[in-house]
C-alpha cells in the first residue's frame, strides 16, 4: 500500500470522526435544547441524554429548565386612596416552551425585561383599585393572587410558565413614613398628657377621700377611747373606794408610799423639808399598828 493511500485513509477517518463528533450532543437534566437549522427552529430536545443532529446545518440553543427567580426593582405605586407606597416584587418562572420562547424573546435577558414590565403593569393596575387598609389586611392575598393570574396568562405567549408572584416589600415612602411617625408621636404625647392629668385628678380625689375617712375614723376612735377611759376611771374609783372602806389605814400607807416613790425619784427636783414636816411623818412614826377592819 502506497503512502498516499495511507494518508487518504487517515484523512477520511479523521473527517469521519469529526463529522460524528459534530452530530452528537448531550442534554443535561437541567436543560432543554432547541435545534435550529439554517436559522429556522426545527424542534426541541427536552429529554436528557445523548442526542444526534445534522452536522454543519444544525445549531443548538440551550435553555435552563429549572425555576428562575426574577426580582423587580422597587417602584412607587399610587393606591386607590391616593396613598403612595414603595413595592418590591419577586417572580418565580420557568421556560415551558423553548420554541415559542425563542421566537418571542430569544434570550433570558429579554424575557426578564418583558416579564418585569408585565408584573409592573399588572401591579399598578390592580393596586390602583385598593386602599392601604385593604393592602395591610388579609385581602392582600387575594390582590396578589389576581396579579399572579394576570401575569401568568400573559407570560404564556412568551413560552414562560409563571408559578408565583409575591410582594417582597410594600412600605410607605420615607417622607410619608416620617410624617406618619411624627403624627403618631404627637398623638401619643397628647394622650399621655391627658392620662397624666386624669391620674392627677384621681389622685386628688382619692387623697381627699382618704383624709376625710381618716378624720372620721380618728374622731370615732377618740370618742370610743374617751368613753372607755371614763368607764375605766369609774371602775377604778369604785375599786379604790371599796378598798379604802375595807382598810383605810393600809390604803393611807399605800398612798403615802406611792407619793414617796414619785417625790423621791432621781428624776424629781430636790426637796428641802423640816424634820417635823407632815410629809415625813411615816418616816418618823412608821405605819399605825391599828386600823379599822
Amino acid at each position: 500500500m502506497s503512502s498516499a493511500l495511507k494518508w487518504l485513509i487517515a484523512g477520511v477517518g479523521i473527517v469521519t470522526l469529526w463529522v460524528l463528533a459534530s452530530s452528537v450532543y448531550v442534554v443535561d437534566e437541567t436543560q432543554q435544547a432547541l435545534i435550529i437549522r439554517f436559522g429556522a427552529p426545527m424542534g426541541v430536545a427536552g429529554e436528557p441524554g445523548l442526542k444526534f443532529k445534522v452536522p454543519f446545518s444544525d445549531s443548538l440553543v440551550f435553555y435552563d429548565s429549572r425555576l428562575q427567580t426574577l426580582t423587580s426593582p422597587a417602584e412607587q405605586v399610587i393606591l386607590g386612596d391616593q396613598k403612595r407606597i414603595e413595592v418590591e416584587t419577586y417572580t418565580r418562572f420557568r421556560i415551558s416552551d423553548p420554541l415559542r420562547f425563542y421566537q418571542a424573546v430569544g434570550t433570558l435577558d429579554q424575557a426578564s425585561a418583558q416579564l418585569t414590565q408585565m408584573v409592573s403593569s399588572s401591579l399598578r393596575r390592580e393596586l390602583g383599585q385598593v386602599t392601604l387598609r385593604s393592602l395591610l389586611s388579609p385581602e392582600r392575598e387575594q390582590e396578589v393572587a389576581i396579579i399572579e393570574k394576570d401575569v401568568a396568562s400573559k407570560a404564556v405567549g412568551l413560552g414562560i410558565e409563571v408559578s408565583e408572584v409575591r410582594l417582597h416589600r410594600a412600605d410607605l415612602p420615607f417622607e410619608a413614613s416620617q410624617a406618619i411617625y411624627d403624627r403618631m408621636k404627637s398623638e401619643r404625647q397628647r394622650e399621655a398628657k391627658e392620662l397624666r392629668a386624669q391620674g392627677f385628678e384621681w389622685a386628688q380625689q382619692i387623697q381627699g377621700k382618704a383624709d376625710r375617712d381618716r378624720t372620721v375614723l380618728l374622731s370615732e376612735v377618740q370618742r370610743k377611747a374617751a368613753i372607755t377611759h371614763g368607764e375605766a376611771d369609774a371602775d377604778a374609783n369604785q375599786i379604790l373606794s371599796a378598798a379604802f372602806s375595807k382598810d383605810p389605814v393600809f390604803y393611807k400607807l399605800y398612798r403615802s408610799l406611792q407619793t414617796y416613790r414619785q417625790a423621791l425619784a432621781e428624776s424629781q427636783p430636790t426637796l428641802v423639808l423640816t424634820p417635823d414636816a407632815e410629809f415625813l411623818k411615816q418616816f418618823r412614826t412608821g405605819p399605825s399598828a391599828t386600823g379599822s377592819k
